[in-house]
């Protein structure tokens, strides 16, 4: 038996949150109404989520020896996740965004940065790190470690979960060794050249051979392609506080459902129904809800679909 149900490689980052009245023009200027400091980042949030779910979680990183690298891990800790191959780096701040929040519709915008010295290499990730879990999950940042832990999660026959919201140079060493992507939903189309979004799906799956080629899109849900057929997802109508750290939620949640075995369209929903839930609460994981809480949401939620995604 797997010591972990799922692993993950890539990025954290800690937060100020700025609650703004309202987003500004350009230009102008408006008072905030509050700051807040907050534990974020893909994977890292992603796995929070899995540990919320009940699943055994590891995560592999970098941090930075500061106070905001301190508030990451001592989150990290309370979550329950295995942190013996996250790397302190000293004298190096921890990857940081400041998250403009408009309160008006919970929507945000984020500033953020990562010093290089926080970059992981590839020869930092030992086998075993990876093969003592039943699905590796990565995002796109630190491309030739997040592709070294791909390669050898498909050498040892374990699924690979992808976020991805930006083309990063050699990616294209990554996806051979996907088996679930759920991009951001401008990726497909920048990395095909191809606007219509079935035709991109469909030509990354066949491309790469993957299980499962989707994209997630904000309210709107998430859509994917599997065993030939499209399944859309529309998103769940939540009173929105704040809509930082939803995409992670979301992939997380997925993570869980491959874990599980769902179906196709089970698993969106599920994963969107976490989503949705966190945008209820302030921050990247302020709302990371149970199991029964989000199927509490599919039973009796009220959905908002695209047009552009169903037919």
């Amino acid at each position: 038996m797997a010591e972990f149900d799922v692993v993950g490689v890539g990025l954290n980052a800690t937060d100020t949150l700025l609650l703004l009245p309202q987003f500004p023009a350009y230009g102008g200027k408006v008072p905030f109404e509050d700051e807040i400091l907050s534990p974020g980042g893909q994977v890292a949030s992603a796995l929070a989520t899995c540990a919320r779910l009940g699943l055994r979680a590891k995560y592999i990183g970098t941090v930075g020896d500061d106070e905001r690298g301190r508030v990451q891990m001592e989150s990290l800790r309370g979550t329950g996740i295995n942190l013996d191959h996250v790397q302190v780096r000293k004298g190096c701040a921890n990857q940081s965004a400041y998250i403009l929040i408009d309160r008006t519709t919970g929507e945000r915008t984020v500033l953020w940065r990562r010093p290089e010295a926080l970059r992981i290499d590839p020869e930092e990730i030992a086998p075993e790190q990876i093969t003592c879990a039943r699905l590796l999950h990565i995002d796109g940042h630190d491309t030739p470690a997040v592709a070294h832990a791909a390669e050898i999660a498909r050498r040892a026959g374990i699924p690979v979960t992808v976020d991805v919201d930006t083309i990063y140079p050699g990616f294209e060493q990554v996806l051979p060794n996907t088996d679930y992507l759920l991009a951001s939903a401008e990726f497909p189309g920048r990395w095909t050249n191809e606007r219509d979004p079935f035709k991109a799906l469909e030509r990354i799956q066949n491309e790469y051979g993957m299980r499962c080629a989707g994209m997630t899109l904000g309210a709107f849900g998430a859509l994917a392609r599997m065993e030939g057929r499209f399944f859309y997802s529309p998103g769940f109508v939540v009173d929105c506080v704040d809509s930082t750290g939803a995409g992670d939620v979301f992939h997380g949640a997925f993570c869980y459902a491959v874990i599980e075995r769902l179906g196709m369209e089970e698993a969106l929903d599920f994963s969107n129904a976490m989503a949705a839930l966190n945008c209820t609460a302030l921050g990247a994981r302020g709302g990371i809800r149970t199991a029964a809480e989000a199927r509490a949401l599919m039973g009796r939620g009220e959905r908002r679909s695209h047009p552009d995604y169903t037919r």
